[in-house]
């Protein structure tokens, strides 16, 4: 397209700038390179600290932020729980990551040609703005409870304040997908009619 006759040249500059987009998303594809890097060394010494190892288990219970007069001497359930979740957590804002890439780069840089791929996301095939900023939404709102309930789980290592801050700021998350999805949806009826 840049290279079509019709357009004038700001035009087509101001086309082509969309392409500034594209280091951005270069940058969070290394950054999912990092969160991968990091489920795995949690995974390893989770594992590690299943079968005994004292090391690996101080090194879980400083990464979870478990605060307790002594490191246990074997992996507990709550500490396999805040470790999971946390793996759970680092996998949630890894899809939170291919939606912004995947999704932005189709959106708003160049298509993809994915149409008949057999690995397209389903999701990809009707995306756009609108669609995108709904489904960032729900994944925020997804990753938001999983830090809510890590808190909850280890309550005892929080002090009020921060209990009260992360229970309203995980509401205001979810006041502010309802709000997106409901605009969304008045402004798809009214496109409708």
């Amino acid at each position: 397209m840049p290279n079509d006759p019709r357009l004038r040249p700001l035009p087509r500059l101001i086309f082509a700038s969309r392409w500034l987009q594209l280091p951005l998303y270069l940058g969070l594809i290394l950054g999912q390179a990092i969160y991968v890097f990091q489920f795995w060394t949690e995974l390893l010494h989770l594992i590690e600290a299943a079968f005994g190892d004292a090391h690996a288990l101080e090194l879980l219970v400083k990464s979870i932020g478990y605060r307790a007069e002594a490191v246990p001497d074997k992996l507990n359930e709550t500490i396999l729980m805040l470790v999971v979740l946390g793996l759970i957590d680092v996998v949630m804002i890894s899809n939170l990551l291919i939606m912004v890439i995947v999704g932005g780069y189709e959106t708003f840089v160049s298509r993809m040609d994915l149409e008949g791929h057999r690995d397209q996301p389903e999701w990809l095939s009707h995306v756009n703005a609108s669609v995108l900023k709904v489904k960032l939404g729900t994944a925020i709102i997804g990753i938001s409870s999983i830090h809510l309930l890590k808190t909850f789980i280890n309550a005892a290592n929080y002090d009020e304040k921060t209990l009260m801050w992360q229970t309203i700021i995980h509401i205001a998350f979810l006041l502010s997908a309802m709000a997106i999805a409901y605009t969304d949806k008045l402004l798809a009826d009214a496109h409708d009619h």
